[in-house]
C-alpha cells in the first residue's frame, strides 16, 4: 500500500509472450526441402552440359561455389540475428545473393538451418531468382550471348 492507502503492485515481472507458428499443412518446409535439393544437382547436369557444348571458363564454377558460400554465411547470420531479435539482413539482399549465383548455398542453408524455409512470399521471389540465375548462365554462355552483348 502507498502512504495515501492505494494499493502498489510489489515485484512485477515482464512477461514474454511467445509466438506460435501455424503452418498450413502444403507449407510446411520438410516437403519443400527434398525438393529443393534436386535443384543442385540438376544444375549441375545442366553445368556440365553447357560446359561440354559451349565450354564455360572454369571460373564460372569458382563463382559458384564462392557465390554459394558467401550466401550461406549471409543465411546464418540472419537466422542468428532473427534468434537474437537483432539487426537483420534484409530478403532483398539474401536473393540478391542468390540471383549472382549463390542459390545453391542458399538451397543447403535453408533447410540445413531452418532458415527463410517456410516464408510462401519469400519462397516464390527465391525461386523466381534461381530460374533468372539459370536462364541467364546459359544464355551468357551460348553463342546467344554474342546477341546479348551487341
Amino acid at each position: 500500500m502507498t502512504p495515501d492507502g492505494k494499493k502498489r503492485a510489489k515485484r512485477v515481472e515482464v512477461v514474454k509472450v511467445v509466438r506460435r507458428i501455424v503452418r498450413a499443412r502444403n507449407d510446411n518446409p520438410a516437403q519443400w526441402g527434398t525438393a529443393s535439393y534436386f535443384a543442385i544437382p540438376a544444375f549441375f547436369v545442366v553445368f556440365a552440359l553447357t560446359t561440354l557444348i559451349w565450354k564455360v571458363p572454369s571460373w564460372v564454377a569458382g563463382l559458384y561455389l564462392g557465390a554459394s558460400l558467401v550466401c550461406f554465411v549471409f543465411y546464418a547470420m540472419d537466422k542468428s540475428a532473427a534468434t537474437a531479435e537483432s539487426w537483420r539482413i534484409s530478403e532483398d539482399t539474401l536473393l540478391a545473393l542468390g540471383l549472382v549465383g549463390g542459390w545453391p548455398g542458399a538451397i543447403v542453408a535453408q533447410q540445413v538451418l531452418r532458415h527463410k524455409s517456410n516464408k510462401a512470399s519469400f519462397r516464390a521471389k527465391f525461386w523466381a531468382t534461381v530460374v533468372a540465375n539459370v536462364l541467364g548462365f546459359v544464355a551468357l554462355s551460348s553463342p546467344l550471348r554474342a546477341v546479348l552483348w551487341t
